[in-house]
């Protein structure tokens, strides 16, 4: 069994530019798994061009592990295991069952491959449970490999097919109509039986066990050699070198230039969910936090197009006395804020809390003409429930389209860590007086 090379993260010059496996751990925790074509380069952007995604744990990475591998096909389906394996929290954040990927292959007669994103586990005895192998993070470099893999084992993707040979066919890529006689003739049925020893190498190599899959192929064509059947001995041969070409040399990981997260379709998304019309390019987040009222705080933060822009962090020492309030020091922060007509103005303004925070957040925006138009949300944390100004019902916050759960939960907890931050630097200040 594969095990990462752990690295402390200040030796991240030491990582491999080599195709294969990285993760990101806490502590002895492994938050974060995902592959590449270059090791070293892709943990080195994690760090140095983070996404609003790769900020929800870039600070708490204290170590950095690798697996190389010798394809990038192997790559994609010791991801796949790994992740299965260790169920890291924030490949788990960012995907449900719903948007991983998995290979199905049906039991029936003539078992067909496909891709699905759910697996059906109802029982049922005329279509049996299919095998499912996965889950893959990505379904282009799935489909790829599969797409290669049927050079060397052509597989039925579909329950009928025609009576005379299919593009695939043609292609090298499809059994064709002879498997599908009834009933079968001796040619067919010895088809059938090769076509399903091939769907389990097809299995087995998607379980990341190619070495077996070669070895029993290496030695079924010294067996047909050994009996004459040079023929049949000549195209395993060949199976296995068009097995070792795709495992090897094919490309199917994208480009190690890093992507910048689709803003324009989740800003999309955030209109629609926020019922404006206008663009939105600059989101702040507030909290607030204190002790028994003591060294009360209030912080905004500053996401622009989805990424944090720590210029534009504000601080707010709390200057209301008496009972802690939290409504009323939300009140304050605000109150201040929109004061300084100097910073330019938010589209959308998320604040901790739940329908009260919300409420208080939209009677401080309308009390000018300038800031009456930003829309707010609130975020109750202990349902993870999302209430929005103008919606009488809060919304699970699970239920949202993944880029918005991870742009939500990247802003809250970026406003927290703030609070938290500079409230436990005055409380250090005052201990000193």
């Amino acid at each position: 069994m594969e095990k990462f090379i752990i690295l402390t993260k200040n030796k991240v010059e030491q990582l491999p530019k080599t195709t294969g496996i990285y993760c990101f751990l806490d502590k002895k925790e492994t938050i974060y798994i995902g592959k590449a074509i270059n090791i070293k380069n892709r943990v080195k952007n994690h760090f140095q061009q983070p996404n609003y995604r790769d900020d929800l744990f870039i600070n708490k990475i204290t170590k950095v592990g690798f697996i190389e591998t010798n394809s990038e096909i192997e790559a994609l389906i010791l991801e796949a295991r790994l992740i299965k394996k260790h169920l890291p929290k924030f490949n788990i954040i960012w995907k449900d069952d719903k948007n991983y990927f998995y290979v199905a292959i049906t039991k029936n007669e003539k078992p067909i491959v496909y891709i699905t994103h759910q697996k059906n586990i109802t029982p049922n005895t005329q279509h049996p449970t299919p095998t499912y192998v996965g889950p893959f993070v990505e379904g282009t470099p799935l489909k790829k490999t599969l797409r290669f893999l049927r050079k060397a084992f052509p597989y039925y993707t579909q329950r009928n097919h025609p009576k005379n040979n299919c593009t695939y066919c043609h292609l090298g890529l499809c059994p064709g109509p002879l498997l599908l006689e009834n009933p079968p003739s001796p040619k067919a049925s010895a088809g059938l039986r090769e076509y399903k020893k091939n769907i389990k190498k097809l299995i087995l190599i998607l379980k990341g066990k190619r070495s077996t899959v070669l070895n029993s192929l290496k030695k079924e064509m010294k067996q047909l050699s050994f009996k004459k059947e040079f023929e049949k001995a000549a195209k395993i041969r060949n199976k296995i070198y068009n097995l070792q070409q795709v495992m090897s040399h094919t490309r199917i990981i994208e480009s190690e230039k890093i992507k910048t997260d689709d803003w324009n379709k989740t800003e999309k998304v955030l209109k629609s969910i926020t019922g404006t019309d206008k663009n939105i390019s600059r989101i702040e987040a507030y909290d607030v936090s204190n002790i028994q009222g003591t060294q009360a705080t209030g912080v905004m933060i500053v996401f622009i197009n989805g990424k944090p822009d720590k210029n534009l962090y504000r601080k707010f020492k709390i200057k209301i006395a008496g009972r802690p309030n939290d409504i009323a020091m939300l009140k304050e922060t605000l109150e201040r804020r929109f004061a300084h007509s100097e910073w330019e103005l938010p589209e959308l303004i998320l604040i901790d809390g739940g329908i009260a925070q919300l409420n208080i957040g939209i009677k401080v925006k309308q009390q000018k003409p300038e800031t009456k138009n930003i829309k707010v949300i609130s975020i109750a944390k202990k349902y993870k429930e999302l209430f929005i100004e103008n919606r009488k019902n809060p919304i699970l916050l699970k239920t949202f389209p993944q880029e918005i759960f991870n742009l939500i939960i990247n802003l809250d907890d970026e406003a927290h860590r703030f609070a938290i931050t500079y409230h436990k630097k005055l409380r250090k200040k005052y201990l000193l007086k």
